[in-house]
């Protein structure tokens, strides 16, 4: 995948050489997924069945942190400008503007899925299955990463959509999931009993028992993923003042723009009526003479 986008991204600074893809956007994308790799191709993956909490930290890498770096990449307009005319009109427009992607990429189904994902799969027997099923488990896993991606897709929003959010929107769209993560932590925090009969089976292989992995788990996702929510709500307050920052400075540009030619009609009527009075003191003076 990095080597296919990789020479993906060669072939879009080819053909737009005036309009590059920036340094920031470049890196984001391999970064995320070197999250992806931390969390499916380390010792996190090796640990995952046997400890909650590693199974925590693998979530959340998957659904907090690769997501919003490979969006950040503008995934959509990096293919879209790589492509030929042909394959852009035939193939991906039709796709993108099809009901089925608009309505999976509305940022209301976006944040209720991501939701329902993050309910619903830790309060479901697909967590359990998944422990003692690898086809499931990855499933699971591909199911946390789409998920993420849909979330933070109108978040980021660097790539063209219907319906794009305001930076208020924004705003609120995130800060609203930080209150179910906290309640999803709470609730796994002080389950009474262990949540998943697999780690209960397997004992206290590294001398903590389930229930006590399992409160750390919630600790994990309470705390990072409160964090990681309040950082991007700051990101975007922050993209926020920027806008307005530009919008002040093309007004008063256009403000600028408008006084000077405002100027330069009052110079030329003033240079007009001189030139009238002239023309007319001329004409005055021919006649006595005459």
């Amino acid at each position: 995948t990095a080597v296919f986008w990789w020479r993906l991204l060669a072939s879009v600074d080819r053909a737009h050489p005036e309009n590059a893809v920036p340094a920031r956007q470049r890196w984001a994308f391999f970064a995320g997924l070197a999250a992806v790799a931390v969390a499916l191709l380390s010792g996190v993956a090796r640990y995952d069945t046997t400890l909650f909490s590693v199974h925590m930290v693998q979530h959340l890498l998957l659904t907090l942190v690769a997501p919003p770096l490979i969006v950040l990449v503008a995934p959509i307009t990096q293919v879209l400008r790589a492509s030929s005319p042909e394959a852009r009109q035939r193939v991906l427009l039709p796709i993108l503007h099809s009901r089925v992607v608009k309505v999976l990429t509305h940022p209301i189904v976006a944040w209720l899925i991501f939701t329902a994902v993050m309910w619903g799969s830790h309060f479901s027997p697909l967590f359990d299955r998944s422990l003692e099923d690898r086809l499931v488990h990855d499933l699971e896993h591909g199911l946390f990463l789409a998920s993420g991606l849909l979330f933070w897709g109108p978040l980021v929003a660097v790539d063209p959509a219907p319906g794009r959010m305001g930076y208020p929107a924004r705003i609120g769209y995130v800060f609203l999931q930080m209150p179910q993560n906290s309640f999803l932590a709470i609730a796994i925090l002080f389950a009474a009993n262990p949540l998943y009969p697999h780690y209960v089976t397997l004992g206290a292989p590294y001398g903590i028992d389930a229930l006590s992995d399992q409160r750390l788990a919630a600790g994990i996702m309470w705390f990072f993923g409160d964090v990681i929510f309040l950082v991007a709500t700051f990101a975007v307050l922050a993209g926020w003042m920027r806008a307005e920052e530009r919008s002040t400075a093309a007004a008063d540009r256009r403000v600028d723009a408008e006084r000077a030619a405002l100027r330069d009609r009052e110079a030329a009527g003033l240079q007009l009526e001189s030139t009238e009075a002239a023309d007319q003191a001329g004409s005055g003076v021919s006649t006595r003479d005459r």
